[in-house]
């Protein structure tokens, strides 16, 4: 995108702050941004959302936001890494008294699906630009999803060491349960339509909880 297209010169003066008080792009930071974009996807979805408005909510001219991001589709993309790895950073920092690495990795998977499915964000992604998400289940990992594996990994190789898991090729174990995972993740409000979430979640518990099992 050719940035002196976008000119503070031409712009029109921001309804939240007038040009002159916004902080210089060097004063900044990128959360500050980032959760001004936060802010906007909550209020009208991805597709929405752009780089102008995220600037009017960050009250900064849009070139502070254009130094830092070339377009609205990476300021989005940092910001799903942002909070989709900070979410499941949270949880698997969780269950530290668990007996023995196989069952802190079922504390972790199971609370993962549930803060997933509870999270603001996660939910108006699903509510209203579902079709974005598909290209992480049918064509490629995202950055979210690569880190995880990698959380599941060290704790799997725990496992091995420890013998509450069956010896199995890490890489291919860690991407199962992965996919295990983001099923129950994407799909357990509508799948608990009928059905009671805790009885659910217990099942899916006794799932990962078998199939690591020696």
């Amino acid at each position: 995108m050719d940035v002196k297209r976008h000119s503070p010169s031409g712009e029109a003066p921001s309804a939240l702050a007038d040009t002159r008080s916004r902080p210089s792009s060097a004063r900044v930071a990128d959360d500050v941004l980032l959760d001004a974009a936060r802010q906007c996807v909550l209020a009208v979805g991805v597709r929405r959302t752009t780089l102008a408005e995220i600037a009017r909510t960050a009250q900064v001219s849009r070139m502070t936001v254009y130094r830092r991001f070339p377009d609205v589709r990476s300021v989005l993309a940092a910001l799903m890494t942002r909070e989709f790895s900070g979410l499941l950073r949270r949880v698997s920092e969780s269950g530290s008294d668990a007996a023995h690495a196989r069952d802190r990795i079922v504390h972790i998977v199971a609370a993962g699906v549930r803060a997933l499915s509870a999270d603001p964000l996660f939910r108006t992604l699903l509510d209203v630009d579902a079709e974005l998400l598909l290209p992480y289940l049918v064509e490629r990992l995202g950055a979210t999803q690569h880190f995880a594996e990698l959380v599941l990994r060290g704790l799997l190789e725990e496992g091995h060491r420890d013998g509450s898991v069956r010896p199995a090729d890490v890489a291919v174990q860690a991407r199962s349960v992965l996919l295990v995972v983001q099923s129950f993740a994407f799909s357990l409000r509508p799948a608990t339509a009928d059905l009671d979430e805790a009885a659910l979640l217990a099942e899916f518990r006794h799932l990962v909880e078998a199939g690591l099992k020696p």
